[in-house]
């Protein structure tokens, strides 16, 4: 169960637009449905999904828990980086998902772990996440790391959540980028025009990029940079340089995709971890 305290500037947003925001992971329809199952509650009482928060309300979500779902192993080929007795580290390819989902249980790179650790992964993840201690996009390739078992999950997640593990992501974006290092910080939530997509909005949560310029290409008008991010929200790279007016070259999301050499996959890659 989590529980936010509605602060005064957040006063008057729907309740289902706020619980969204603040959990980027739930659709406005996600957070109807929990309203609807009696999941959620304004200071202790039950709500409706037209509800407009006000200051100092105690909002407490008790999420449902994922239907279980039957998974298997399966022979994907899979480049590993990095393996021993409490983790693995492997090169996601772009267009593998994470985690198996309702309707998308199998091809996931889930699939192919289970394949690669057989019953030696953490199970703190449950039942569709065995072993995930994070994620990548579905269209962003790179490293990423997996636990074996419950204490490596534990100690990796605390890593992670107090910022202790550097992600270093190399990106190519349009435009010919003028400072040679910058820091973005700019807020990121659920986009109030499409709930499919994250944009910078002015209730989001904190989201902090750095980049520096590793090469410009005037001829193309792109600039590759070298991006590390402080925090992990989602699709924060790809929003956050969209938004200064550097799109990463092939995201169909965030830029219109089109690019003068037909590359169809988002040009962003998690090119190294430091723990």
């Amino acid at each position: 169960m989590e529980t936010f305290l509605v602060k005064k500037e957040e006063a008057g947003n729907r309740i289902d637009s706020y619980v969204s925001q603040k959990k980027e992971e739930l659709s406005r329809v996600a957070v109807q449905r929990l309203i609807e199952n009696e999941k959620l509650f304004v200071n202790g009482k039950k709500t409706k999904p037209s509800y407009k928060v006000q200051e100092n309300d105690k909002i407490t979500v008790e999420e449902e828990k994922p239907k279980e779902i039957e998974l298997k192993a399966q022979n994907i080929p899979l480049e590993i980086i990095y393996e021993d007795s409490d983790m693995i580290v492997v090169n996601k390819p772009k267009g593998m998902v994470v985690h198996p989902a309702v309707g998308n249980l199998e091809g996931t790179l889930v699939n192919a772990i289970m394949a690669i650790c057989k019953d030696s992964l953490s199970g703190i993840g449950g039942e569709i996440r065995p072993g995930i201690v994070h994620r990548i996009d579905k269209d962003t390739s790179g490293i990423l790391m997996v636990a074996k078992n419950d204490k490596a999950h534990i100690a990796l997640s605390e890593q992670i959540k107090n910022h202790e593990v550097k992600k270093t992501y190399i990106a190519l974006v349009r435009g010919i980028v003028k400072e040679n290092e910058a820091t973005i910080k700019m807020p990121i939530g659920r986009s109030t025009k499409d709930r499919k997509k994250m944009a910078v909005v002015k209730n989001g949560k904190e989201a902090i990029t750095h980049f520096k310029v590793i090469e410009r290409f005037p001829k193309h008008n792109d600039t590759l940079l070298e991006v590390k991010i402080e925090t992990g929200r989602t699709h924060q790279i790809r929003v956050h340089l969209s938004q200064i007016g550097y799109p990463i070259i092939g995201d169909t999301t965030y830029s219109n995709g089109k690019n003068e050499w037909g590359i169809v996959r988002s040009m962003l890659a998690c090119k190294k971890f430091m723990l």
